[in-house]
């Protein structure tokens, strides 16, 4: 009788000791998870659109696109402010902005300038 107790009670044991290694291997694979999501949302944070276009102005939608894909965004330190169709704020300056055959063009004196060359 009291060798099956104890039986009993070291089956208890076992079963318990079991269920917590399963919990505690749940446990980490959770918290291997939760640092994966946590870098994912990270990235994402990254990649965030930057740039909201108005929605009926083509050269804003491709200055948007631009700037929301600019692969260091650190450097676009100064942003573009839209005032009006192809006019926009560049920090202190007002420049007028074309799209010409898909490019991006900023009006620099009596000329334009690719965005690029006008960036740098």
């Amino acid at each position: 009788m009291a060798n099956e107790y104890m039986a009993g009670l070291e089956d208890k044991c076992y079963q318990a000791n079991t269920t917590s290694l399963q919990i505690l291997q749940q446990l980490k694979q959770s918290e291997e998870e939760i640092d994966t999501l946590k870098q994912y949302v990270i990235d994402l944070k990254s990649r965030i659109a930057v740039y909201i276009p108005v929605k009926d102005d083509a050269i804003d939608r491709k200055l948007a696109e631009y700037i929301n894909n600019y692969p260091d965004r650190q450097k676009l330190k100064i942003m573009f402010m839209r005032e009006s169709e192809g006019v926009y704020e560049f920090g202190s300056r007002r420049v007028a902005v074309k799209v010409d055959k898909g490019k991006i063009n900023v009006r620099v004196g009596g000329g334009y300038l690719s965005i690029d060359e006008f960036l740098d």
